[in-house]
């Protein structure tokens, strides 16, 4: 069994994050993930432990944010048809 690459293209971190390559382009563009640019044409790769850390960070502020806005149940007297 093959271990598994140490850079990855930015649609294997696309098939990892379930999302586009074009999310996954703007955030290595926004600096949100890092990483670097290879090759005279410039294609990007994104480290695995890098990706394993950018998605551990997702879910520390994912849980901050939660923490800072709780979910509130619907109004009372409105069912939850009407939402």
């Amino acid at each position: 069994m093959a271990a598994a690459p140490r850079f990855l293209t930015l649609a294997d971190v696309a098939e990892v994050l379930n999302t586009s390559s074009a999310q996954v382009y703007a955030l290595v563009r926004r600096g949100d993930l890092p990483a670097i640019k290879i090759g005279g044409r410039g294609q990007w790769r994104v480290e695995g432990s890098v990706l394993e850390d950018y998605i551990q960070r997702m879910y520390t502020e994912t849980a901050q944010f939660v923490d800072q806005h709780p979910f509130v149940e619907a109004e009372q007297g409105r069912s939850s048809d009407e939402i």
